[in-house]
């Protein structure tokens, strides 16, 4: 099924956002747009994947072993989780997190995956 366009268009902002942040200098401001475009994305397969990829380059472009290692794992389990409905809602995707443990999900985040009807 693909994205609600509201959703999509919060998903996209924040993938652009990412992209200025980190053209400015401002890694972990670029780190939190992709967190939160992570946490958009994690009941679409081919977004939830894309994001991963994204910070794998993040990680590639800092080089950072350790969330090299940690979204080459998510690549290769984000497709089948979001498939399957068992990506950990709220989960940021970074190697700094378990990779299926829940997290609160950000009020503003929270009010688009509802109207998406991804939350009850």
């Amino acid at each position: 099924m693909p994205m609600q366009s509201k959703l999509r268009a919060a998903f996209e902002a924040e993938l652009r956002q990412a992209v200025e942040a980190e053209r400015e200098g401002g890694l972990p401001r670029a780190w939190r747009h992709l967190e939160r475009a992570h946490i958009l994305s994690q009941a679409y397969a081919g977004p939830h994947v894309w994001v991963h990829c994204l910070m794998f380059a993040f990680g590639w472009r800092r080089g950072d072993g350790r969330e090299l290692l940690g979204q080459l794992a998510r690549v290769l389990v984000a497709g089948p989780g979001s498939l399957l409905g068992r990506a950990p809602l709220g989960n940021t995707g970074g190697a700094n997190v378990g990779i299926l443990t829940p997290m609160p999900i950000p009020e503003d985040l929270r009010v688009l995956l509802v109207g998406a009807n991804e939350l009850e």
